[in-house]
């Protein structure tokens, strides 16, 4: 079994995928636009400005998947209850994805060292998405 991130953004799912492949690297294995659909009978009515949106979008980072779509529906207006957690090597690149993550976001806990790893803190990216960067203990 496994559970995966399923990230769906308001119209900017393009732009965040960006955003991360530049923070965190990564490769995007799959992206497949709404108006690229076999079928698009199926799954329901998309307005015809989301033809170009992203539909899904699969992008590895490391041996994580983050699965991404724009929603079409208007339900999601906003990311709560969760943040995603991601493990660097050291203090260092903590720091550098901390301040790649928050550019155009706001912090809500400033990187530094606390009493379970030498870097951690917390924040909200610029697509709302919340974060945690953890240095894990050597």
């Amino acid at each position: 079994m496994k559970v995966q991130p399923y990230l769906f953004f308001d119209g900017r799912c393009e732009e965040a995928i960006e955003f991360y492949k530049s923070v965190l690297g990564g490769e995007v294995t799959f992206l497949m636009r709404y108006k690229d659909r076999p079928d698009s009978s199926q799954g329901g009515e998309v307005p015809e400005e989301y033809g170009g949106k992203v539909m899904h979008a699969n992008l590895q980072i490391g041996s994580m998947s983050v699965m991404a779509a724009d929603d079409c529906t208007g339900r999601s207006k906003s990311f709560q209850g969760f943040s995603l957690s991601v493990d660097v090597k050291d203090k260092e690149e903590g720091a550098r994805v901390f301040s790649g993550l928050s550019e155009g976001g706001r912090v809500v806990v400033e990187f530094g060292e606390t009493f379970f790893s030498p870097g951690f803190g917390m924040l909200v990216d610029r697509f709302d998405v919340s974060w945690m960067v953890v240095t894990p203990q050597n």
